[in-house]
């Protein structure tokens, strides 16, 4: 009998390899060619070759040894994706995050895949005034009975339905609100949060400087990489709310920092 633990991998198509290839770097920060021709069972000029026919396209940037994310919505994973990964984890944080709403007053809710579980799980009859860049974000919201909703205006992003040129940070720089929801690509104890994306670096930190107070909503498969852009240093954190899988020292490093941190 055939032992299928000792079988090799499967061999993709070229196209469905540098779509997994690209998935994985968003994830990671980076992708290392030895690695990636094991996992593929591929040569590693196979692997370099589509790295650089990644590159040529604008997608990743070719480093000593593997590749980095380069900023581009291409290869993004869609929301859609991004909704039914770590989808019970996320619903955890979302639930913990409701403690976290205020009494009264206003909120902005960032863009992505675990803020939009936040807003799925606020109660529909909280007396907010609720703004949020994120189209699916909204949809939600909009059902929500004593809530006062704004969207906020600019140009749609197709992969994650988000707002997020100039106009809409004009619009995040007009408000001042009392807590802000924010998610992020990456995040870890030294460098903080991260995205490869320069658009969504600038309207996140927009909205940091518009809030009072502000609680990042991180998974835990977030950690352990960094993107090519910091958008926020813990000590701009006030609550970090993320899973139990996080490992203990991350944690102690995050609260040195003076960051809450609760574990859903």
């Amino acid at each position: 009998m055939r032992d299928p633990a000792s079988e090799s991998p499967p061999v993709l198509f070229q196209p469905e390899r540098q779509q997994e290839i690209v998935t994985d770097a968003l994830a990671r920060g980076r992708v290392e060619v030895a690695d990636l021709s094991t996992r593929f069972n591929v040569t590693p000029e196979t692997i370099r070759r589509d790295l650089s026919d990644l590159q040529r396209r604008r997608v990743l940037r070719r480093v000593h040894g593997g590749a980095v994310p380069w900023e581009t919505a291409a290869f993004e994973p869609s929301l859609a994706i991004r909704n039914d990964q770590h989808d019970a984890e996320k619903r955890l944080i979302a639930r913990l995050a409701v403690e976290e709403l205020p009494e009264g007053g206003s909120v902005i809710l960032d863009s992505g895949s675990t803020t939009g579980r936040f807003a799925e799980a606020i109660p529909r009859d909280v007396g907010l005034q609720l703004a949020t860049n994120s189209l699916p974000t909204a949809q939600v919201l909009s059902g929500l009975e004593n809530a006062e909703l704004m969207v906020i205006g600019g140009t749609v992003r197709k992969n994650t339905m988000a707002m997020v040129d100039m106009q809409a940070v004009e619009m995040v720089r007009d408000l001042h609100v009392d807590c802000l929801f924010i998610s992020c690509d990456a995040a870890s104890a030294e460098n903080g949060l991260t995205t490869p994306y320069r658009h969504e670096a600038a309207i996140k930190r927009a909205m940091i400087g518009s809030a009072r107070r502000v609680v990042a909503l991180v998974d835990h498969s977030k950690f352990g990489a960094d993107h090519f852009i910091r958008f926020a240093d813990w000590a701009e954190i006030d609550v970090l709310i993320t899973n139990s899988q996080v490992a203990e020292r991350t944690v102690a490093s995050i609260e040195e920092t003076g960051t809450i941190v609760r574990l859903a």
